[in-house]
């Protein structure tokens, strides 16, 4: 266990972020979800721009690698593009 002021206060940080980043992950991918099981083409393509601005703002703060939100976002707008 920590015996410094500061380890100890390091935990606590890396705790609290954890949860922040744990909370923007699985929103993500409750996202992502509730798109690939739409069927309704014009409710997809209202959903994309929101779901691709969430996917870019975990990218930049580093909670997903941004080549992940990429490969994401390719493969969701083609399965929107595939919709009829």
């Amino acid at each position: 266990m920590a015996n410094h002021k500061s380890a100890k206060k390091r935990i606590r940080q890396n705790e609290k972020r954890r949860l922040h980043n744990k909370y923007y992950a699985v929103t993500v991918r409750n996202a992502i979800r509730k798109l690939r099981i739409t069927n309704n083409k014009d409710e997809a393509l209202e959903m994309l721009p929101k779901i691709s601005s969430l996917l870019d703002k975990v990218a930049k703060k580093n909670i997903i690698h941004k080549n992940k939100a990429a490969n994401l976002k390719s493969k969701l707008v083609k399965y929107v593009n595939s919709l009829s």
